[in-house]
């Protein structure tokens, strides 16, 4: 349930900022298909992969998690 949250949170950040799943992912340094599978719900994601997204979208990692 946190996952599919997480991923619909992270997902709804990158669409504003007006990036594909690629741009973002190639931005973060990660792989696309890991990162979609993140927005997706289907992976357990760790912290460090966190921070990074956090950092993409220029957001604090407690940001991310705000509400969930």
């Amino acid at each position: 349930m946190i996952r599919q949250k997480f991923g619909e949170r992270i997902k709804s950040m990158r669409r504003k900022k007006g990036l594909s799943q690629e741009k973002f992912a190639l931005l973060i340094n990660m792989d696309r298909t890991y990162y979609a599978s993140v927005e997706s719900g289907k992976r357990n994601v760790s912290i460090d992969n966190i921070k990074k997204i956090a950092d993409g979208l220029e957001v604090s990692v407690g940001e991310l998690f705000k509400g969930l």
